[in-house]
C-alpha cells in the first residue's frame, strides 16, 4: 500500500511540474534558513558547555560605588585566588588569568606581535576542559620561564619542527621561555581564545598582594555539593579583612565612611557557562554575545519555518481543489476515506522529505557563507548528532502532515456524489483560513522589512554620527617604546614625510581609556571617578576635539606640567560652576594626592561605546608615552609603505603594527553590522518565500474565478480592470497584516534601540514606505496570473467546468 502511495505522490510531482517546483523550492529554501539559524542558536547556548565541571565554575567580578558611580567589573586582583582557597572551604580549587597586550613573540628572525598571550596558573589545564597534545596536565607550566603554544603557533614560530624544548623570547624584556606543552586550540565556543600560555610563576605581576590592583581575572571551583550563593555570601568577610585596611592605607578612609557617603565595594560570581551571553561585567576577556539577538534570531527561524508551512500548506490547497474529481472517482470506485487520507499525507511527506534533503545539501555549500556573514565557525558536525537527526525526521513528518492535512481530511470528507457535483469547489472558495495565512505570512513580512530598516538606520547613524573628535585619517603606532633611544629621531622623520600634518604621544589606546581611578576636590573628601590619561602639546590639533572654555597645554607655560583638562561630563561631576582655575587632587600612584589646576573644559567626545553616555575625563601632560597618533592627509596606503620603511630604518628588528581610529570606533559596533546582514538575508528570504504562497493562492484564486472572468471579459470588462479586480483582494490583506505587523516592529525595535545611549528615533515613514513596499511585492507577484486570467480566450473560460 505504502509503496502504491509513493508511486501516486512521484506520478503527481511529474505531471504539475510547475507547482511541485514552487512547492519544494519555497520549503527548501524555509528549512536551509531554519537549519542555518539553528546553527547559530545552538552555538550561542553551546559556550563553555566543554569543560568537565562547567557547573562548578565560576568567574569573580567586582562590583561597587565610588563616587556616585556604579562599578562592575570582571577584573580582580593577584591575590584573591589564594585567598578564596584558604578561606572558603567551599572553594575546591581557584585559579588566574593576565592577558599580555602586543606581546612581542621572536624565534631568530621570525617576529610577530601577538595579541592573545595569557599568563596563567600551573592548574590551568587541570581547571578547565582546554585540552593539550603533548605534555603533562599536572606539570607543564610548572616551572617559571615556561610555554604553552597552540598549533598553528607551532608552525608559525618553529614550521615542520617539534617545538618542545625549543625557546622562544617573549615581551619588551626579551626573556626567554622553553616551550614545555603543545596546546589544542581552544574550541570556537570558549568565552575566550588564546595562542599562548606563560607560566605565572615567572611574573612579577602576579605576585602582587594589594587587593586594590585590579587588573586580571579569577576563577573559582564549588565543591561538589556546594553553591555559588554559599561563596558569595563568604565574599564580605574578606573584604572587610583585606580591602579595609588598604582603603585606610591608601585612600585614607575606611569601609565604614565609604557605605555611610553611599558607597560599596564587594564581589560577584557568574558561572562560566554564562559569561558569553548574560554577563553583566565590564572588560570581560573577549565581547560576549547577546541573548537579546539570539531571541531575535530564532525567532525569524520559526517565522520563516511557520511561513514555508503556511506556503506548502496554500499550494497544496490549490491544487488539492484541481484534484476533486480524482477524488471523487477513487471514492466511487471503492477507495476508503482512510487510504485517501493514506494519499494525501505520502505526497505531503514526500515533498517534505524532498525539501529537507535538499536544505541539508544546501547548507553544507551555504555554510562558508554564512560564517563569513555571522562570523562564527561553525561546522556541520552537529548534524551527525542523534538528537539532530531525530530531529530532521520529526522534521519531515511535522511539516508533512501539518501541510498535507487539509487536502487529506477536507476533500476525503465529502461523498463521491458530492464531490463529483462540484460541491467541493464551491466549498474551497471558503476565504478564511486563506486570508489569515495570507495576512500572517505578510504580517511576519512587514515585521521583518520594518525592524531590519531600523537596525540600519541605527548602524548608519553610528558610523556617521560626530564622535566631538575627527576620527578620519589618523594611524596608529602602538607600543614605539620598541624604537628605545630612536623615539625623537622616528618622530622627526615622520613630519618629514609628505602628507603628514601632525603627530602626538599619548599613553591611551582608543576607544576607550586605559586608566579610570579616584579624584578629588581639594576642600573635599569626596571620591569621584573618572577616566585620565596622558597626552603630548599637540594632541588637540591630531584629535581635532573642541575647547568650551579655557585653553590646552602650552610650550609657553612652564606650569602646565601640573595642570589638567577636563572634559563637560568631569566638571559637571565635580561641581564645578566656572571650572577653569579650580584645582583638583590625583594620586599618581608613584606619590600622595597632588594637586592639578584646571586650564581647560574639553566639550563632550565619545571615547567609549555609543551604547554609554560620554563619562567623565581628564588628560594630564606627558611627552613620552609609546602610543603615536598620526594625522595624515591623502591616500593611507600610499603613507604606510612610508612610514614602514622609516621605521625599519630606526627598529629593523622589531615587528611594525599600526591601525586607523576610524576601524577601531567601527569595531565597537561590528556585532550590530553583522546582525543587521543577517537579518536582512533572513528577512529577504522569508518575503521571497511569502510571495511564493501568494503565487499560489493568486493561481488559486484565478482558477476558482475562472468562469466569472469570461463572463466579464465577454461583457466587456478591459485587462486593466479585471488585473485590479483580481489583485483587490490580496490588497486588502496586505494592508490588514500592516497593522499588527507595525505595532509589534515598533516595540521590538524601541526595545532593541533602547540599548545604545545615542540612537535614532523611530520615523513613521519606515513603517509607510515598508507597507507600500509589501504592497508593491503582493501587486507585483500577482501581477502574473491576473494578466494571464485576464488575457485569456473568454470562449476557453466559459466552457471551464
Amino acid at each position: 500500500m505504502l509503496k502504491n502511495y509513493y508511486k501516486v505522490a512521484i506520478r503527481n510531482i511529474l505531471k504539475y511540474k510547475l507547482f511541485s517546483a514552487i512547492n519544494i523550492l519555497g520549503m527548501t529554501i524555509g528549512v536551509t534558513s531554519c537549519l542555518m539559524i539553528i546553527l547559530y542558536v545552538s552555538n550561542e547556548l553551546s559556550y563553555d558547555n566543554f569543560h568537565p565541571d562547567a557547573d562548578r565554575i565560576f568567574q569573580v567580578g567586582l562590583n561597587g560605588k565610588i563616587g556616585g558611580q556604579d562599578i562592575r567589573v570582571a577584573n580582580t586582583c593577584p591575590p584573591m585566588a589564594a585567598a578564596l582557597v584558604a578561606e572558603i572551604p567551599e572553594v575546591a580549587d581557584a585559579t588566574r588569568i593576565y592577558q599580555i597586550y602586543e606581546s612581542v613573540i621572536r624565534n631568530g628572525e621570525i617576529i610577530f606581535t601577538e595579541e592573545k598571550v595569557f599568563v596563567v596558573d600551573s592548574n590551568f589545564f587541570q581547571f578547565f576542559g582546554y585540552k593539550l597534545k603533548a605534555g603533562d596536565v599536572t606539570s607543564v607550566l610548572n616551572e617559571p620561564n615556561t610555554v604553552v603554544l597552540t598549533e598553528p603557533m607551532a608552525h608559525k614560530y618553529f614550521g615542520d619542527e617539534n617545538p618542545i624544548g625549543k625557546l622562544l623570547i617573549i615581551g619588551d624584556e626579551n626573556k626567554t621561555y622553553k616551550v614545555t606543552g603543545l596546546a589544542e586550540n581552544p574550541p570556537a565556543n570558549s568565552h575566550f581564545s588564546y595562542n599562548f600560555l606563560v607560566s605565572s610563576v615567572s611574573n612579577e605581576r602576579l605576585k602582587s598582594d594589594i587587593w586594590l590592583n585590579n587588573f586580571m581575572y579569577t576563577y573559582f571551583k564549588v565543591q561538589p555539593n556546594a553553591a555559588a550563593n554559599q561563596v558569595e555570601a563568604k565574599f564580605i568577610p574578606l573584604v572587610e579583612k583585606y580591602i579595609g585596611p588598604e582603603l585606610e592605607r591608601f585612600m585614607g578612609t575606611t569601609i565604614k565612611k565609604m557605605q555611610e557617603s553611599g558607597g560599596a565595594y564587594g564581589y560577584y560570581a557568574t558561572n562560566v557557562k554564562d559569561i558569553h551571553l548574560h554577563s553583566t561585567s565590564q572588560g570581560d576577556l573577549e565581547p560576549g554575545g547577546n541573548m537579546m539577538y539570539v531571541y531575535f534570531f530564532s525567532g525569524i527561524g520559526l517565522f520563516i519555518i511557520i511561513i514555508a508551512c503556511i506556503n506548502f500548506m496554500n499550494l497544496s490547497t490549490a491544487r488539492s481543489a484541481g484534484r476533486a474529481k480524482e477524488v471523487g472517482l477513487r471514492k466511487a470506485l471503492g477507495l476508503l476515506r482512510g487510504q485517501m487520507i493514506g494519499q494525501f499525507m505520502a505526497e505531503s511527506i514526500l515533498y517534505s522529505a524532498l525539501a529537507v534533503v535538499l536544505a541539508l545539501a544546501a547548507c553544507y555549500y551555504l555554510l562558508p557563507f554564512f560564517n563569513t556573514l555571522s562570523g562564527k565557525e561553525l561546522g556541520m558536525a552537529v548534524f551527525q548528532t542523534p538528537w539532530f537527526i531525530a530531529g530532521i525526521v520529526a522534521l519531515v513528518f511535522f511539516i508533512g502532515i501539518v501541510s498535507g492535512s487539509y487536502p487529506a481530511f477536507y476533500l476525503t470528507s465529502f461523498s463521491a456524489v458530492e464531490v463529483l457535483k462540484g460541491k467541493v469547489r464551491a466549498g474551497a472558495k471558503s476565504k478564511g483560513i486563506r486570508s489569515f495565512l495570507v495576512v500572517f505570512q505578510f504580517g511576519l513580512s512587514i515585521f521583518l522589512i520594518i525592524f531590519t530598516v531600523v537596525v540600519f538606520q541605527q548602524i548608519q547613524y553610528l558610523q556617521k554620527k560626530n564622535l566631538g573628535i575627527d576620527k578620519n585619517n589618523v594611524m596608529i603606532l602602538d607600543n614605539t617604546g620598541r624604537l628605545g633611544t630612536n623615539k625623537e629621531a622616528f618622530r622627526n622623520g615622520l613630519t618629514e614625510l609628505t602628507g603628514i600634518s601632525k603627530i602626538s604621544y599619548t599613553n591611551n589606546t582608543f576607544p576607550g581609556v586605559n586608566n579610570t581611578t579616584i579624584f578629588k576636590t581639594a576642600d573635599s573628601e569626596q571620591d569621584h571617578v573618572m577616566g585620565v590619561y596622558y597626552a603630548d602639546y599637540d594632541h588637540q590639533d591630531v584629535l581635532r576635539f573642541e575647547l568650551k572654555d579655557g585653553r590646552y597645554f602650552s610650550k609657553d607655560f612652564a606650569s602646565d606640567s601640573m595642570a589638567i583638562l577636563l572634559n563637560e561630563a568631569a566638571a559637571k561631576e565635580f561641581g564645578f560652576e566656572n571650572p577653569v582655575g579650580e584645582e583638583v587632587l590625583y594620586n599618581n600612584g608613584r606619590q600622595a594626592f597632588q594637586k592639578y589646576k584646571v586650564i581647560g573644559v574639553i566639550k563632550n567626545f565619545n571615547f567609549e561605546s555609543f551604547k554609554e553616555q560620554v563619562r567623565p575625563l581628564s588628560i594630564l601632560l606627558s611627552q613620552n608615552d609609546n602610543n603615536l597618533l598620526v594625522r595624515y592627509d591623502g591616500d593611507a596606503s600610499t603613507l604606510i609603505p612610508k612610514v614602514e620603511n622609516l621605521w625599519k630604518q630606526y627598529a629593523p628588528n622589531e615587528p611594525f603594527q599600526y591601525s586607523f581610529l576610524d576601524e577601531n570606533f567601527d569595531r565597537l559596533f561590528r556585532a550590530e553590522q553583522r546582525m543587521g546582514k543577517l537579518f536582512s538575508v533572513f528577512s529577504s528570504l522569508a518575503i521571497f518565500i511569502a510571495c511564493l504562497g501568494l503565487f499560489a493562492l493568486a493561481a488559486f484564486t484565478t482558477e476558482q474565478r475562472t468562469k466569472e472572468i469570461g463572463v466579464r471579459k465577454s461583457m466587456g470588462a478591459s485587462v486593466f480592470s479585471l488585473s485590479i479586480l483580481l489583485s483587490k483582494e490580496f490588497t486588502k490583506l496586505v494592508v490588514i497584516a500592516f497593522i499588527p505587523a507595525a505595532i509589534l516592529a515598533w516595540y521590538i525595535s524601541d526595545t532593541w534601540l533602547n540599548g545604545f545611549a545615542y540612537r535614532v528615533e523611530i520615523n513613521p515613514i519606515v513603517f509607510v514606505l515598508s507597507g507600500v513596499a509589501a504592497i508593491v511585492i503582493a501587486w507585483l507577484t500577482v501581477s502574473y496570473q491576473s494578466i494571464k486570467a485576464a488575457t485569456a480566450n473568454p470562449v476557453e473560460s466559459l466552457r471551464y467546468e
